[in-house]
């Protein structure tokens, strides 16, 4: 299991991202992931307000004061950067980190900041899919970016990135999505994969934390809200439909809630002791 830790917000600054990372570690997970955004436009700010910090800087730092956790994106928005420059940053990283990175990577969505950076909004599928095919060619024809082994996780829940995790990814990275949602999309996911002679990339969801006192309905809650038992049975049908990495996410949307990770933390201990107590191991 992983935590997705806000790289951003109003409370967000070197000493908090720092203690996030050791609390992620300390507590048992095995992955670390921020998000992505370069140029903080309106769009942006509405939901991820700065300072927003630059995820391959920030994971190069973070991998300085960890020792075990795997760092990552979730997602890199792959448009936004040339695909060398990519590809060699991933390659440093992932070499000074000790093999320890995971590049998830999406198409973007906030306009405004397509068009601060220059890029076309309506072209970014086409896009993301010649970036994704330059950068593993750079890994694997030219000794300067030598990248060992660097997994890529598409991120997205429609029917364009399942395909895109089919033909150019190792896993499928679905983001946050309704009770029940996942079951019958695992299932398009691999007929998908089927019908375009692809081997079906693994499943490694990321899913809301949110831990309430008294049970939430099915039909109103998102996978890993509600109560204590309900996220342990929601991880548990998670690892039944062959989910190999569980990524939780804390954020529910308020900016002010950077300033107080402690609730956060809290809601992750009580995730990893009861997910240990339920005898399947360490988070």
């Amino acid at each position: 299991m992983g935590v997705n830790v806000p790289n951003f917000g109003p409370g967000t600054d070197p000493g908090v991202l720092r203690s996030w990372a050791r609390t992620v570690e300390g507590l048992g997970f095995d992955l670390l992931m921020v998000s992505d955004h370069v140029v903080i436009t309106p769009d942006v700010a509405e939901q991820y307000p700065a300072p927003f910090y630059e995820p391959f800087t920030t994971l190069a730092w973070l991998a300085g004061v960890t020792e075990r956790v795997r760092l990552g994106t979730t997602v890199l928005i792959v448009p936004y950067r040339h695909p060398l420059l990519v590809a060699r940053m991933a390659a440093n990283l992932n070499q000074l980190s000790g093999g320890r990175l995971v590049l998830g990577v999406g198409v973007g969505w906030a306009r405004q900041e397509f068009a601060a950076l220059d890029v076309e909004f309506g072209r970014r599928g086409r896009l993301t899919d010649e970036y994704l095919d330059a950068i593993r060619a750079a890994w694997a024809d030219d000794a300067d970016y030598r990248a060992g082994t660097i997994p890529i996780w598409v991120g997205g829940n429609s029917d364009a990135a399942q395909r895109r995790a089919a033909r150019r990814g190792d896993a499928w990275h679905p983001l946050r999505f309704a009770a029940g949602w996942l079951a019958p999309a695992v299932q398009r996911m691999r007929a998908v994969a089927a019908e375009l002679e692809r081997p079906e990339p693994s499943l490694v969801p990321r899913i809301a934390l949110r831990v309430t006192a008294a049970p939430l309905p099915d039909a109103e809650r998102l996978t890993g809200e509600g109560s204590i038992e309900q996220i342990v049975d929601d991880l548990a049908q998670l690892r039944e439909l062959g989910a190999e990495t569980v990524l939780l996410d804390p954020f529910a949307g308020d900016p002010e809630e950077t300033g107080r990770p402690q609730a956060a933390w809290q809601a992750l201990a009580t995730v990893a002791a009861h997910w240990e107590l339920a005898g399947k191991g360490q988070p």
